[in-house]
């Protein structure tokens, strides 16, 4: 759509403006109206969103003192299109008046012997003189009266013949070409408005601008909401009143930059930057920014874990636990209580019962699940490659690292969940960082001075009896207190029975569906796993499931085929050290309370009902 218009002062001059428009500028709209009536043209088409005007004379001057904000072309007049004019109005009569402003006529007296006519010169200084030089003329006994629109609604009251200037066709079109410049002009602007609109308005930070003088020019939607003042209130009043805290004055003196400066207002603390605008190395005013402390944290944690989060997800949550025991819910019970706090959790239980299934359910059951989650086996490296992965390390650190550094695993989960299992084997030494660590929340990678501020949440696990490596001084007292804020045990797989079923059902829909096979257990096969000890927990009888299915032709699995998979576990060694160890910790608990059951069971951290079931099932 175009937003140009041609507001001419009389309907005469329609088929010229049409004319000189009719090839490249056809899109110009061109309406009719003089003076006072040209205004309200320029209003109503200004409604319908056109921007740029062209008109003439008097009606061009009022126009564009109207509204500041319309761009008026005004179309020029030239000695010749007044020539051109007189030249037409001798078909009228050769006495010929010409009403009009000086300079449009200084000169022309030279071609009245040209012209073979008898022309007069009317000019005018102001639209007050019109009426009088018409009447002037009248009394001249002109045959026509030569000049602009306004002297033509003059002239026509008192009946007299009139010719309207009109603009030669290149002085309209050069008036067109020129309004369009402006309408192209106008357009870039806006955009660039537009642009710098919703920088300003989108910005994360808080942006006021203000004159040398102080006055706010700039108040976008975030310092709204940071000052509880609206942007209608803020702009054209002092910084001064709105803010006194920012001392603006000072940057108002000085072209040197004012940054971090931290300030409170309204209960919030805000990181604030202060810089001066320059022209011609005069300071004509201030540009202040400034952001919420809570929303650069905020950002920090989402671009640490847009940087480091690549695979540190948690894909098991409640859910996918698999089971119906007592011992098994209230466990789930005990760890979804658990998820809703912010504490470190200590998980205790024997390989293979699903330490890190729980740690993962707690981590998408908490406010961290859209954080990364990191699983770390502390057993699994040695202690120089486990600091550094831990902490991080920075280039040229140690032999064999790489130049560009490493973020630790403290930096790659802040935000979220830090899983360290099998945490009884860190040696003192790591023991030692780690607690302070998790003391000062904040990191330093080997080799760098530069401490670097976390936000993580410490799931620990282990096998070990971990109080005993504290007795033993094996394990800090420090760190172990630290870790067991929260303490989760889980049940090895042979205190509840019930959940053997459920699981190798699970663990065989699972590996039968990736062989596209349809099988079951039997009855009595399903009976016969219940017996077994699992020394290894879950994880053995996964892998016995997997065995079977590796092995097995037909649709139905029985108690043969379960125990041929079975036989060799029964007195592995594997589980005649687990008996073995756990007997002897079962015999030092006796000997320590002197033979009681009640006060052995509190020892060994069990139940005395399953004191009892350990002590029958070893024949004790």
């Amino acid at each position: 759509m175009s937003i140009i218009a041609c507001i001419l002062p009389a309907s005469s001059l329609e088929d010229q403006a049409r004319l000189a428009f009719q090839d490249r500028h056809d899109d110009i709209r061109i309406e009719v109206g003089l003076m006072e009536e040209g205004i309200r043209q320029a209003e109503k088409l200004a409604g319908e969103g056109f921007e740029v005007f062209i008109s003439r004379g008097r009606t061009a001057f009022l126009i564009k003192n109207a509204n500041p904000e319309w761009s008026v072309v005004e179309i020029p007049f030239t000695v010749l299109d007044v020539f051109q004019t007189i030249k037409r109005a001798k078909l009228h009569g050769k006495n010929i008046g010409v009403i009009a402003f000086a300079p449009m006529i200084s000169g022309l007296d030279y071609f009245n012997t040209m012209m073979g006519s008898s022309i007069r010169f009317y000019p005018l200084r102001n639209e007050n003189e019109i009426e009088p030089k018409v009447r002037a003329a009248i009394a001249d006994k002109v045959d026509i009266i030569v000049g602009g629109a306004i002297t033509g609604s003059v002239a026509n009251r008192h009946n007299i013949p009139f010719a309207v200037i009109e603009n030669s066709l290149e002085s309209m079109r050069q008036s067109a070409q020129e309004a369009k410049n402006i309408a192209m002009a106008k357009h870039r602007e806006k955009t660039k408005g537009n642009l710098f609109k919703a920088v300003i308005d989108y910005a994360y930070d808080g942006i006021i601008s203000v004159d040398d003088k102080g006055l706010i020019n700039i108040f976008n939607p975030v310092a709204e909401r940071v000052t509880r003042i609206p942007a209608s209130k803020a702009i054209g009043h002092s910084i001064q009143e709105v803010w006194p805290d920012l001392e603006v004055h000072r940057a108002l003196c000085s072209t040197k930059e004012d940054l971090a400066q931290l300030l409170n207002i309204n209960n919030e603390q805000v990181v604030c930057n202060k810089v001066s605008i320059c022209v011609d190395n005069k300071i004509v005013g201030v540009v202040i920014n400034f952001q919420d402390v809570t929303k650069l944290q905020q950002m920090e944690a989402k671009v640490r874990r847009r940087l480091f989060s690549t695979g540190h997800v948690a894909g098991m949550c409640f859910d996918d636990i698999i089971g119906t025991s007592d011992q098994l819910k209230k466990s789930v019970s005990l760890a979804r209580d658990f998820a809703l706090t912010e504490s470190a959790i200590l998980i205790l239980g024997e390989t293979g019962t699903g330490k890190e299934v729980f740690a993962q359910s707690i981590h998408n059951g908490s406010d961290r699940s859209q954080g990364p989650f990191v699983a770390l086996n502390c057993a699994a490296l040695p202690e120089q490659i486990l600091e550094s992965e831990l902490f991080g390390y920075v280039g040229g650190a140690f032999t064999g690292a790489s130049q560009k550094g490493k973020a630790g695993l403290f930096e790659v989960a802040h935000g979220g969940t830090l899983f360290l299992d099998e945490i009884g084997e860190l040696t003192t030494m790591t023991q030692g960082k780690l607690l302070r660590v998790l003391q000062e929340k904040q990191v330093m990678r080997l080799g760098s001075d530069r401490v670097t501020p976390i936000d993580v949440r410490i799931i620990a696990a282990t096998n070990r009896p971990l109080k005993r490596l504290v007795n033993e001084k094996k394990f800090r007292a420090d760190l172990y207190y630290r870790l067991n804020v929260l303490q989760l045990r889980l049940y090895p797989l042979r205190e509840r029975n019930e959940d053997v079923i459920a699981l190798a059902r699970f663990f065989l829909d699972k590996y039968a569906a990736k062989m596209n096979r349809k099988l079951k257990f039997t009855p009595t096969a399903l009976k016969e796993l219940t017996r077994h000890n699992w020394p290894g927990n879950i994880r053995e009888l996964q892998n016995v499931v997997e065995r079977i299915l590796a092995t097995l032709k037909g649709p139905k699995i029985d108690t043969e085929i379960v125990r041929a998979h079975l036989e060799d576990q029964f007195e592995s060694e594997i589980h005649m050290q687990l008996r073995s160890a756990e007997m002897e910790d079962i015999r030092r608990a006796l000997v320590l309370s002197r033979g009681k059951h009640s006060e052995a069971a509190k020892i060994l951290g069990i139940s005395r009902s399953t004191l009892w079931r350990r002590l029958k099932r070893m024949n004790v």
